[in-house]
């Protein structure tokens, strides 16, 4: 596909998604509604799958009813904020200059879910002996929650799909495998007391400091001890805590902590195991602050656990990716994604999109139009494919 630029209709779609404000605080709805009415002028029919409060949908098509199970274009369609950030222009208004597209979700990743749309009429006139399936998603960016009830639904309706192509900025290089990323908060309760009466009082913060220590020390091991896995730009799984709040007043105990921390464990490694062993310490101290005040004590709670993702260079769906996006190599990503819980639901996957993730989040974010342009050169390859390998 000779070209120096996406196709006017790919464009005119990117800077329309780009407008929709979809931060994850808020809704999705006009955006999925959008690309349900796109699809629906070609006869296509979109599955919904809502959230509790039905604020905010996921949106599943298959294009090619009637031919074998497919493969699966899976997009999130959920923002970071800007707020704080530095923009040179409006993060909804879709700007095009000096051959970028800039705005918010540009590369994360609104450019090639737009991208796919674009080309549904393509995907439906295909001699292709197998469908294309669109997969856009809801709260990717605080935790991956939407995409499990759109795997849920896909389930309990009987549709198979044979391989997963998941559409994140990786400059259109198959990636095979990315870290898990797996939060919590510790929450810890103590005893207060006035400062000079220290021995009648659990103190929250010195507590919790003593955990927020075995976090340290497991990320310490990890570094010194864990296997190097290369490729990865940390080749060994890491460990960190993001926030700590406690304590009201200098010369009180603090009787309430609170910290949050976070897992990143390589494919070969197992953050639930990392996890326990922040729980088994915490419960270590309780009994020390209990003979004290009773009501003392830990709680964890679970934030989110996105699962790591391993695939292989010698999947049909990477090969797959690798002659579609005109690539050689494969590489590893440092950012979690949503492959792993296709992978883990028995959905060969790989990770294959525009645009970079050095873009994504930052001010001024945008993806280039050459990127957008290989982008469609994927999608015409992918029309055009006898089989998925």
């Amino acid at each position: 596909m000779a070209a120096s630029a996406p196709s006017p209709r790919a464009l005119e779609l990117a800077r329309t998604l780009v407008g929709f404000n979809t931060v994850s605080a808020h809704s999705n709805l006009a955006l999925i509604h959008c690309i349900r009415d796109e699809l629906a002028r070609l006869g296509v029919k979109s599955r919904l799958s809502y959230n509790a409060d039905r604020t905010k949908a996921n949106l599943f098509a298959t294009l090619g009813e009637g031919k074998p199970a497919g493969v699966i274009l899976s997009g999130h369609t959920d923002t970071v904020p800007w707020d704080g950030q530095a923009w040179s222009v409006d993060p909804l208004g879709g700007v095009v200059r000096d051959g970028r597209l800039y705005g918010r979700g540009a590369a994360d990743m609104k450019g090639f879910i737009a991208t796919a749309v674009a080309h549904a009429k393509l995907f439906l006139e295909s001699d292709a002996p197998f469908a294309v399936h669109f997969a856009f998603s809801y709260d990717e960016e605080i935790g991956c929650f939407g995409v499990r009830e759109l795997i849920a639904d896909l389930r309990d309706a009987g549709i198979r799909p044979l391989a997963c192509i998941v559409g994140e900025p990786t400059s259109m290089v198959p990636a095979i495998a990315h870290k898990g990323v797996y939060r919590y908060r510790c929450c810890v309760r103590g005893k207060e007391a006035h400062s000079s009466l220290t021995p009648r009082s659990v103190n929250a913060i010195e507590m919790a400091a003593r955990v927020v220590g075995r976090v340290r020390d497991m990320a310490e091991r990890f570094e010194r001890e864990e296997p190097r896995y290369e490729g990865f730009d940390v080749p060994f799984s890491t460990a960190s805590v993001g926030q700590f709040h406690g304590g009201i007043a200098d010369n009180v105990v603090p009787r309430d902590a609170e910290f949050r921390y976070e897992f990143r464990d390589l494919p070969t490694a197992d953050a639930r195991a990392m996890q326990q062993q922040v729980v088994e310490y915490a419960q270590s101290l309780e009994p020390a602050m209990q003979r004290v005040a009773p009501e003392t004590g830990f709680r964890f709670e679970t934030i989110c656990e996105i699962p790591s993702f391993l695939g292989s260079a010698d999947d049909d769906v990477t090969r797959l990716a690798l002659r579609l996006a005109g690539e050689q190599r494969t590489t590893l990503v440092a950012f979690g994604t949503e492959a792993g819980l296709f992978k883990n639901a028995g959905i060969p996957t790989v990770v294959c999109g525009p645009g970079s993730i050095e873009q994504a989040h930052q001010p001024d974010e945008y993806v280039s139009l050459e990127q957008l342009m290989r982008c469609e050169a994927f999608m015409h390859g992918l029309a055009r494919s006898n089989s998925l390998a």
